[in-house]
């Protein structure tokens, strides 16, 4: 419960960084040094890059902060990579160039291409264990979370049925592609706060002994 309450912690903390910088974006209100504040708040505390910042106006960059700024934010309680089934968290390139963190699942990886395996076998981090999520704007608002939503990330992944291989084209998932464009904050938290159930074998572990 400690380790909730301290990611919840954060993301108010968080919250209340984005709502001032937009509420002086909105009114106008900030020089250039304070876009410079906002600028390095994006790329140091929502791990956010664009390259093309450096040429941008003060009127440009005004518009360039609000427009990733007001977005919902999550922060994502992150366990140490101890070999399981699952993916975790990196710093991926978008569409548009930009660089953003992204939770990436295994079947998202070209595993063809020997350095990206590489790469995603040497993350040292597994998928979310908690999520803490903030849903609206400094207004109040609340977000259309479809407006958030990267449709090009569903993925084809390996099932079966009856004993017989499938494939199965998904939809972008939850805390992947669905949250695509979120703000997003990585914290570790403590191994012991995972307990995974993925196959019924995992019922056995001592965690869910009763």
């Amino acid at each position: 419960m400690e380790n909730k309450k301290l990611l919840a912690g954060l993301l108010v903390e968080t919250q209340a960084k984005i709502f001032g910088y937009l509420k002086q974006l909105d009114e106008g209100n900030y020089t250039m040094d304070q876009l410079r504040e906002m600028l390095q708040f994006v790329q140091k505390t929502l791990c956010c890059k664009n390259p093309e910042t450096k040429m941008l106006e003060d009127t440009e960059m005004a518009i360039y902060l609000r427009r990733k700024l007001n977005r919902p934010i999550r922060v994502c309680g992150m366990v140490r990579n101890v070999g399981e089934a699952g993916g975790g968290p990196f710093l991926a390139y978008n569409a548009d160039g930009t660089i953003s963190p992204q939770i990436l699942e295994s079947t998202q990886i070209d595993v063809a291409d020997p350095e990206k395996k590489a790469m995603f076998e040497q993350g040292t981090h597994f998928n979310p264990v908690d999520l803490v999520i903030a849903t609206k704007d400094y207004k109040g608002q609340r977000f259309n979370l479809k407006q958030f939503v990267d449709p090009q990330t569903g993925f084809i992944s390996s099932k079966s049925k009856d004993g017989k291989p499938l494939k199965a084209l998904e939809l972008p998932g939850l805390w992947n592609g669905a949250m695509s464009d979120w703000n997003t904050i990585f914290v570790e938290v403590p191994l012991a706060t995972f307990n995974p159930v993925k196959t019924v074998n995992d019922l056995f572990r001592e965690q869910h002994q009763s």
